[in-house]
């Protein structure tokens, strides 16, 4: 998978995307559907109707960069929502790769940095 910093934010469209799209209509699926710039340099997740194929866009400020899996068996289990899209991290995004349902997965309790606001 694309090596990614813990900047970059994973934006699953929930919406169902015609495969044949390559980068400038899965560019432009990214601003009407997710409502996000494409040149962000965030990662872009599309799959198709019957969810076994599923496209990632990545502008890496040189080029757009497409992933592209099929699934022999099976279908990708991706979240849903009333927005069209869903914000995961990178490793919820691999597990989403690998075939693993997120409905069912828990996430452990983890570090957070408390964010302190200045008064003034």
């Amino acid at each position: 998978m694309i090596p990614m910093p813990a900047s970059v934010r994973v934006f699953i469209c929930t919406t169902p995307c015609d495969m044949r799209r390559s980068f400038d209509g899965l560019a432009a699926m990214t601003k009407q559907v997710i409502r996000h710039n494409p040149f962000s340099g965030h990662v872009f997740v599309f799959r198709n109707r019957k969810g076994h194929l599923v496209k990632v866009l990545w502008w890496d400020r040189s080029g757009f960069a497409l992933f592209y899996k099929r699934l022999e068996k099976g279908v990708f289990s991706f979240p849903e929502n009333d927005k069209g899209y869903v914000e995961v991290d990178a490793a919820e995004l691999a597990l989403l790769l690998e075939g693993i349902d997120l409905e069912g997965a828990r996430r452990r309790p983890r570090f957070e940095l408390e964010v302190t606001r200045s008064s003034g």
